[in-house]
């Protein structure tokens, strides 16, 4: 079936229909070649004006690398640290809170936590570090930093610490109004030996689904997306997408999706891998959004600079978060762009970019509905669109 056909048949090439493309539609759009793009493209556009017209929103954040010890080893990561290493490091309060004031001046209006996946179960030097600290664990620390923020500050907290119990979702939901856990990949042959995975024992895609699947059950608002480039098919990018379409179909939780590209980087384990091509990113990008019509999607600019405006023409509706202050400590080789030059080119592309909170509006509602400090503290922040309140 020739790609015209295929946009000519899918729903969402109507904009009056938001009804998602299926499994054998997106595994034929997923391996189509490049010079096919432009009607894949439209069709993405059109499902994206469809669930938000005319506006692109992003959060303003500081990026808080809690620690970067963490027991799992990726073959594509560079935030990782043993306790040995050069730059090993867990913030202490103090700087947490250092870092969350500059940004408030700066109108930012989330703290993001990212961290290693439960790091004292390997190294008791973390053990050491949350007894001075007079922590049990690095996730009873995480949830006593968000509560800082949220009593020092009027930043919201939006953790990312891995793999979560259902007790620790609830206990982190109370000090925060989302969370995330990249997906990755359902691919679990990424799991052996030499693979992306190995020796990543928080990466066994059931487990992650099972975390995911327990925000779903606790209502908790919930980021999650999928890392491409790192050994997997593009069929296993549709699986990947469909897994967490399945879970927000029963559950309604997943407030955005992520599609990252992988990013080469020296002395990694992969640093020779190939890096997914530009056409390969909107080609994925626009199938999880024919896949997720009624989902945020979300791309990074910074991993795709210097064409990253032309992720809007892929369907994404949001850019993520972006720091006036921190750099990516993921990838800290690609500065965000500066927030002008970003609403400049979402500007060139006919759309009008908003400021959002780390939770997205359509969930702003429930949360506010609860008693407590984090309501308190969500109701000042938001304006009545749902967006941030200090939006720029």
């Amino acid at each position: 079936m020739a790609l015209a056909d295929i946009a000519l048949s899918l729903p969402l090439s109507n904009p009056a229909s938001a009804v998602p493309i299926s499994r054998a539609d997106a595994f034929r759009l997923i391996r189509r070649p490049d010079a096919d793009l432009p009607q894949l493209l439209t069709a993405a556009r059109a499902a994206k004006e469809k669930f938000k017209p005319g506006i692109i929103t992003y959060s303003r954040k500081v990026f808080l690398p809690l620690t970067n010890l963490c027991r799992d080893y990726c073959g594509y990561c560079t935030f990782r640290r043993d306790p040995s290493d050069p730059g090993a490091h867990t913030m202490t309060p103090d700087e947490v809170l250092e870092v969350a004031r500059a940004g408030e001046k700066l109108g930012c209006t989330e703290a993001l936590f990212s961290l290693g996946d439960k790091p004292e179960l390997l190294f008791p030097e973390m053990r050491e570090t949350l007894r001075h600290l007079g922590y049990k664990s690095t996730l009873h620390y995480l949830e006593a930093m968000c509560e800082l923020i949220l009593r020092e500050t009027t930043l919201l907290p939006h953790p990312n610490p891995g793999l979560l119990s259902a007790e620790w979702i609830a206990r982190l939901a109370a000090v925060s109004p989302s969370m995330g856990l990249m997906l990755e990949t359902t691919n679990e042959s990424l799991l052996a030996p030499g693979a992306a995975h190995d020796n990543a024992p928080d990466k066994v895609p059931a487990k992650r689904l099972r975390t995911i699947e327990e925000a779903g059950k606790q209502n908790v608002p919930f980021t999650t997306g999928l890392l491409i480039g790192i050994g997997e098919s593009p069929e296993d990018r549709v699986d990947t997408l469909l897994a967490i379409r399945d879970l927000h179909d029963r559950y309604g939780h997943i407030q955005e999706v992520i599609v990252q590209n992988f990013r080469v980087k020296p002395n990694i384990p992969m640093a020779h891998s190939p890096e997914p091509t530009r056409g390969e990113m909107l080609r994925t990008i626009a199938v999880a959004r024919l896949l997720l019509p009624k989902v945020n999607i979300q791309a990074p600019p910074n991993l795709s600079s210097p064409y990253y405006e032309d992720l809007l023409d892929a369907g994404i509706n949001d850019w993520g978060g972006i720091s006036p202050l921190t750099p990516d400590f993921i990838n800290p080789e690609k500065p965000w762009p500066h927030l002008d030059q970003l609403r400049q080119r979402t500007e060139s592309k006919g759309f009008e970019l908003r400021q959002r909170l780390p939770v997205y509006p359509e969930f702003v509602p429930m949360l506010a509905a609860k008693p407590g400090l984090l309501s308190q503290h969500l109701q000042s922040a938001v304006n009545s669109q749902g967006l941030a309140r200090s939006a720029a």
